[in-house]
C-alpha cells in the first residue's frame, strides 16, 4: 500500500512530527511505501474559487505552485493521512489551504486508487479536536467516501508525547 502523509505542522520537530515519525516506523515495519509532504515548507496558495478546474482546466488548477506535487502524490496514494497540530480548534491554515485545493484534483471524481484515510492530531488540550473532526467526517468520509482507518490524538505539550502514545501510533502504522 502507498500512503500519502500531509504534514500540516509549521514546527519541524514538534509533536506532530513525532507522531509522523512513529507512524512511519510502523509503515516501514509493515513494508508499506509512503510519501510525506511538509505542507508548511511548500509554496501552496489558497483556492481562488475561479472554477477554472471545473471548466476549461478539466481538473487542472490554474495556479502553478507546489500543489502540483500534492496532486501527483494524491494520484499515486492508496491512503491519505492528515497530520496536524490543532490551531484554534482546527487544522493549521497551511494544511487547510492545501485541502481546499483538493477541489481541482477531485474533478470529475477522486483518484481511483485513493480508498482510505486517517488522521494524526496533536493538541495541548484534550477537548480541542471538534473542528478537525468535522472536516475529517465531512471532507474525507462523507464527501469522498474514503474508508475511515482511524484518528489518533495526542494531548501533550511540546516537546514530549508520552512513550506509550508514540508506541500506539507506531503499532497503528504497522497494523495497516
Amino acid at each position: 500500500m502507498r500512503v500519502l502523509i500531509l504534514n500540516g505542522s509549521p514546527r519541524p520537530n514538534g509533536n506532530t512530527k513525532q507522531m509522523i515519525r512513529a507512524f512511519c516506523e510502523g509503515l516501514e515495519e509493515a513494508r508499506h511505501e509512503f510519501d510525506e509532504l511538509d505542507i508548511c515548507r511548500m509554496n501552496v496558495h489558497g483556492c481562488q474559487a475561479c472554477e477554472y478546474c471545473h471548466g476549461k482546466g478539466n481538473g487542472q488548477c490554474v495556479q502553478k505552485d507546489d500543489m502540483g506535487k500534492v496532486y501527483h502524490a494524491l494520484g499515486e496514494a492508496d491512503m491519505l493521512v492528515i497530520a496536524s497540530p490543532i490551531y484554534y480548534h482546527g487544522l493549521t491554515g497551511q494544511l487547510k489551504c492545501c485541502i481546499d485545493r483538493f477541489y481541482a484534483a477531485l474533478y470529475p471524481k477522486k483518484p481511483m486508487k485513493l480508498a482510505k484515510v486517517a488522521m494524526l492530531l496533536a493538541s495541548g488540550d484534550a477537548d480541542m479536536y471538534d473542528g478537525a473532526m468535522f472536516s475529517y467526517r465531512g471532507d474525507f468520509l462523507d464527501y469522498l467516501g474514503l474508508e475511515d482507518m482511524g484518528v489518533i490524538t495526542a494531548q501533550a505539550y511540546a516537546p514530549d508525547i508520552p512513550a506509550e502514545k508514540i508506541e500506539e501510533i507506531r503499532r497503528f502504522g504497522a497494523s495497516l
